[in-house]
């Protein structure tokens, strides 16, 4: 891709994603609505999906950045639903709507079928879990959600490996399948066990240089994946297991590091993904092109099929995956919460496909082991658009009407900050403990206004979760905590002011006032993350 289209689409995609934050509609489905916008206007050059370009450099980052902010523990505690999900549900869904696409489409050899059946199999939950975070959803079900698009992509891409290795006449059986499919897995599964471990030892002993740890950080997701693809194993699930040990490991890390880290792929993540949804939507002139030999009635209509099929696929799977292993195991009925009927529905209308499924129907092979094409490649290509375009348009827009209709349990604010303020006190009560002990030492002999304001700091952090649960003042609507917030960044804001008028009066100079102003960024970046907790 030419420099100038590829910052177009950048820049393009990033204020869209932009003006997402200003309206109610979620920014995957505005994203994807301009590029489908954007493919009809003139002279918009063509944006076609590489998948050499999408697999290997833009999946890892995302994959790495969705994992480190997820949590192991959780996803450990939702391992059974996770992996029903992830594995069980995307092999179901390869067959059932590759064989629906063999019955409906007159021609279509049932390998090829198969093959469209993986494609469009894995679910991209980025839409859904930023729906069910914004709105307040349960951890549990946000977790199985976000558990489902880490590893999913691993189940698909190796399905379809070893279904395109069949329909192209490589002379695969189903033993040979079944066996790729079990070292690809077990293959990424170790690659990243092997690579967790001295990867996070090297982060941690570069813990003088936030610089050169956030280098290594950006380059881990990249190391993790080719080092598993080029053992034929699984890129996705090591870049995955190499993130989640990163993830749960990361209060070992300098403070410096944490912040900067967390700011570089927040970054990261918000231009990909809306670089991604942009470029599903500017595929529509390159997937409609090629179907010349198909009328626009006949193709609609297998994409009507082919959208029912999928929706349909994923609640006759999700239900008794719920409710199936309850019934079997009295040991699953102990550990796990009971659910009710919304939770299966919510999770069943959350199977939106995105830029994945694309990337995947992109590098099917156009041509055959021997003479002829791949059959109805085109069709394959214009049916996974339509796929993935019926989906997050039909039931990203209408998710949070579902949820909000269903009225799912939200979140129990009130005890999770609850659980907080006791965290902090506890962890309070050890710093004070940890500051006695301290003092005793003639070495740590500080003046009293000093001690007094260490001890005030411990304080303010032990009182400010407690502080949430007060009441609000009647004006303002704010709790004290937030009162207090706010003053501390108004008299930050004043003293910056006075530090650029000493600068500009030549009383300081740069190099001063940088260090001045880094100074207050730290204080005003704690000040905000505290409020916003």
């Amino acid at each position: 891709m030419a420099v100038m289209p590829l910052f177009l689409l950048v820049a393009g995609s990033a204020a869209v994603a932009g003006l997402a934050r200003r309206t109610p509609v979620p920014a995957p489905l505005l994203l994807v609505t301009a590029g489908l916008a954007a493919s009809y206007i003139p002279g918009v050059p063509d944006y076609t999906l590489d998948p050499h370009i999408v697999l290997p450099l833009v999946l890892p980052p995302l994959l790495h950045t969705a994992a480190l902010d997820s949590s192991y523990l959780g996803l450990r505690a939702n391992l059974r639903p996770v992996a029903l999900l992830s594995v069980g549900y995307v092999l179901f869904a390869t067959f059932v709507v590759g064989y629906a696409a063999y019955l409906v489409i007159p021609g279509l050899p049932l390998t090829a079928a198969l093959v469209l059946g993986a494609v469009v199999a894995p679910p991209d939950a980025v839409a859904a879990t930023a729906i069910a975070r914004k709105l307040g959803l349960p951890h549990r079900i946000t977790t199985i959600l976000q558990g489902e698009s880490l590893f999913n992509d691993a189940t698909a891409i190796t399905a379809y490996k070893v279904l395109v290795a069949a329909a192209i006449g490589a002379g695969v059986t189903w033993g040979d399948g079944v066996k790729q499919f079990a070292v690809a897995s077990v293959g990424g599964i170790g690659i990243g066990l092997v690579l967790m471990v001295p990867l996070h030892w090297l982060r941690v002993r570069l813990r003088e240089s936030a610089l050169l740890e956030n280098t290594l950080s950006l380059l881990i997701p990249f190391i993790a994946y080719a080092a598993a693809e080029q053992l034929h194993a699984s890129g996705v699930l090591a870049v995955v297991v190499v993130a989640l040990y990163l993830g749960h490991r990361s209060w070992q890390v300098d403070f410096e590091t944490r912040l900067q880290e967390d700011a570089v792929w927040k970054m990261v993540s918000f231009i990909l993904e809306s670089a991604v949804f942009a470029l599903i939507g500017l595929q529509l002139p390159v997937v409609v092109r090629g179907l010349e030999e198909f009328g626009a009635a006949q193709a609609l209509w297998y994409a009507a099929v082919m959208f029912v099929v999928v929706v349909l696929s994923r609640f006759v799977w999700v239900f008794p995956a719920t409710y199936l292993p309850r019934v079997l195991s009295a040991r699953i009925r102990t550990r796990e919460p009971d659910t009710n009927w919304t939770a299966p529905v919510i999770v069943g209308w959350a199977g939106m496909r995105g830029v994945v499924s694309l990337a995947i129907a992109f590098s099917i092979p156009s041509a055959l082991h021997g003479d002829g094409s791949f059959p109805a490649r085109n069709l394959v290509l214009f049916l996974t658009f339509t796929t993935v375009i019926a989906t997050l348009v039909i039931q990203g827009l209408t998710l949070p009407v579902l949820i909000r209709a269903l009225k799912l349990p939200g979140r129990d604010t009130q005890a999770e900050t609850l659980a907080e303020a006791q965290a902090q006190n506890e962890a309070s009560r050890a710093a004070e403990e940890r500051l006695d002990e301290l003092l005793q030492d003639p070495r740590n002999a500080l003046p009293g206004p000093l001690v007094d304001r260490l001890r005030s700091v411990m304080e303010r952090r032990r009182n400010s979760v407690w502080e949430r649960l007060g009441a609000a003042n009647e004006i303002t609507g704010e709790s004290a905590d937030e009162t207090y917030r706010r003053l501390a960044r108004e008299m930050i804001d004043a003293e910056r002011r006075v530090f650029v008028q000493l600068r500009d009066a030549r009383r300081i100079d740069d190099e001063m006032l940088r260090t001045l102003l880094r100074r207050l960024d730290l204080e005003e970046a704690t000040a905000y993350r505290e409020s916003a907790a």
